[in-house]
């Protein structure tokens, strides 16, 4: 067994409100100083800038996953993880068919930049990319693991778009095997609070900023050398499914 340390919720320049200095290349070069090994793009409803976050950290040495932090109709914010690059891109054509679109504002929101691996501009995602789809909470899970992913509730310990912020609780009849946390901190007070047991809290970033990034903290024990990036991706997967 080797421990691996990670965060699986960082945002590039092509979500909104993100930085344009997070870019794939710039994402890939923090996750390494701050001496992470297994690190997830998840923008808001889409995985097009997953290609170049690939290449940026296969040029690094770090084991890059495929996601995307997806709006339900119900405004909740779901983490979409994928362990292979193209069934995340078959997943984002899915997800786009089910957007509201909107035009996207630049000045108030950003650019929402497509990056290629060099971090050269390649296109521009003309539609505000964080308004909710027309999945539902109860159809996320179902939808998702159809592409062969696994999601799981984001940051339930904030205000904003959580699924506690916006439900009150999580529902008994909730079938998600993981929730994220922002601040580790919670984990005692959430678990008592909503059943929730202690080893299956994700704690990841949401990071918009580089120096949002979480550092070497938060960590899976996973039976791989992290030589054959492919291997780290699938003995994660296979602990996310379990």
């Amino acid at each position: 067994m080797k421990r691996f340390y990670y965060d699986l919720h960082i945002h590039s320049c092509l979500s909104p409100c993100g930085d344009a200095d997070s870019t794939p290349n710039n994402i890939a070069g923090m996750a390494l100083l701050g001496e992470l090994d297994i690190v997830a793009l998840t923008d808001h409803n889409s995985c097009k800038n997953c290609p170049a976050f690939f290449e940026a950290c296969e040029r690094l040495g770090l084991t890059a996953i495929a996601g995307m932090e997806l709006t339900t109709s119900e405004d909740i914010h779901v983490v979409c993880l994928f362990e292979k690059l193209s069934d995340a891109l078959k997943f984002d054509s899915y997800v786009d068919g089910k957007r509201l679109k909107v035009k996207n504002r630049p000045e108030f929101f950003g650019e929402q930049i497509i990056m290629d691996g060099m971090d050269e501009p390649i296109g521009n995602e003309p539609y505000l990319l964080s308004n909710a789809t027309e999945i539902s909470l109860e159809e996320v899970r179902q939808d998702t693991e159809r592409f062969g992913g696994i999601c799981y509730p984001a940051h339930i310990d904030r205000d904003a778009n959580g699924i506690i912020a916006v439900l009150g609780t999580i529902p008994d009849v909730s079938e998600f095997n993981w929730y994220e946390l922002r601040d580790a901190e919670n984990i005692e007070e959430y678990s008592k609070t909503y059943g929730i047991e202690e080893n299956k809290f994700i704690i990841s970033s949401d990071a918009h900023y580089l120096t949002s990034l979480k550092d070497k903290e938060n960590y899976f024990d996973l039976d791989s050398d992290g030589i054959d990036h492919d291997e780290v991706r699938k003995k994660l997967f296979e602990l996310l499914r379990g």
